[in-house]
């Protein structure tokens, strides 16, 4: 089975994510919340949720789901493996945060 590498926009997004979660509901939610999101991408990788094309006009090669408040990008690396590209919270506006987080 391929494996998955959070890449450096996801991972300041998940420290985004665990800080306003702490800060809003307390260090056991927070910590609550960044494991079943590490759990959903085994999900992705394991095939146990739908993988919906990133729409053509962002522009990139991707994949995307929702979990909770957020939504979840990510594309296949060169080696087979699922790179995390970035998890934005549903009120950000898509595209443009997508197109700052995406790796060339």
């Amino acid at each position: 089975m391929s494996q998955y590498r959070v890449q450096q926009a996801a991972g300041r997004r998940i420290d985004d994510i665990f800080i306003y979660t702490r800060e809003k509901w307390g260090q056991d939610q927070a910590e609550a919340y960044i494991r079943s999101l590490f759990a959903r991408f085994d999900d992705i990788v394991g095939h146990r949720i739908a993988w919906r094309n990133v729409p053509i006009e962002f522009g990139v090669d991707g994949f995307y789901c929702r979990y909770e408040h957020h939504y979840i990008y990510w594309r296949m690396l060169s080696d087979g493996a699922v790179g995390i590209v970035t998890i934005l919270h549903a009120r950000m506006h898509q595209i443009d945060r997508f197109r700052e987080d995406a790796p060339d």
